[in-house]
């Protein structure tokens, strides 16, 4: 070791050697934050150049954030383009039934079955930029001609249709419109809703960004302590 060595600041090197700066690390909070992002994967190993949420990585985290007793509320940030429905939907009750107050922020999109999950939280907010799409249940695109699949599948929308109303603002009728507005279909993808139109239409609760969403969590874990 020479004498410039003596001292160096491994930061310092960090930076020089890889452009990379070293955050600090930041304070002990009693808000656990819960990414959604990319493609919602489910009983069907998705392949490794997609962006992926694990719904068994999340499940056993809703359960250690009900049962912490130093967490006091929940920020779920999403930007997702939707995927397995069933096992966005189990990701979705499970949020509606945590007993602590619930937070979600669409960034970017929050598609498909990420709608379920946006709408799951006891407020939900959406980025001015950010998008919804809301379309018709689907599997892979081929339909298998029985009539046990129609069924399947009418029954599925169904429990979509049913949870997105019953956590939200928007009328089952207003939102099948939606699902089967063909006339503004954009190239069979959905309808779909920018920012303050998602609000309108009485499916998210606001517009504003992280820090309205922080703001709203520690409100309402402030109302829940009183």
């Amino acid at each position: 070791m020479t004498a410039m060595d003596v001292g160096r600041n491994p930061q310092l090197e960090n930076i020089e050697s890889m452009g990379q700066n070293v955050l600090p690390a930041p304070a002990p909070s009693s808000i656990h934050i819960l990414n959604i992002i990319g493609q919602i994967e489910g009983h069907v190993v998705l392949p490794p150049q997609n962006k992926t949420t694990k719904y068994e990585h999340i499940i056993p985290q809703l359960a250690a954030v009900e049962q912490n007793q130093s967490i006091q509320g929940l920020l779920v940030i999403l930007n997702t383009v939707g995927g397995d429905v069933e096992a966005g939907l189990a990701i979705a009750e499970m949020i509606k039934s945590l007993s602590k107050p619930t937070v979600s922020l669409v960034l970017g999109g929050g598609h498909s079955i990420g709608v379920p999950i946006a709408v799951s939280t006891n407020y939900s907010i959406i980025a001015e930029t950010a998008t919804m799409t809301i379309h018709p249940i689907r599997l892979t695109g081929l339909v298998i001609g029985v009539p046990q699949t129609y069924e399947y599948l009418d029954k599925m929308q169904d429990r979509v249709v049913d949870f997105v109303c019953r956590n939200s603002k928007i009328a089952k009728a207003a939102f099948r419109e939606l699902m089967f507005r063909t006339g503004e279909l954009a190239r069979d993808i959905g309808t779909v809703l920018v920012g303050k139109d998602a609000v309108e239409a009485g499916l998210i609760d606001g517009v504003g960004g992280i820090a309205t969403a922080i703001e709203k969590i520690h409100a309402l874990t402030k109302d829940r302590v009183h």
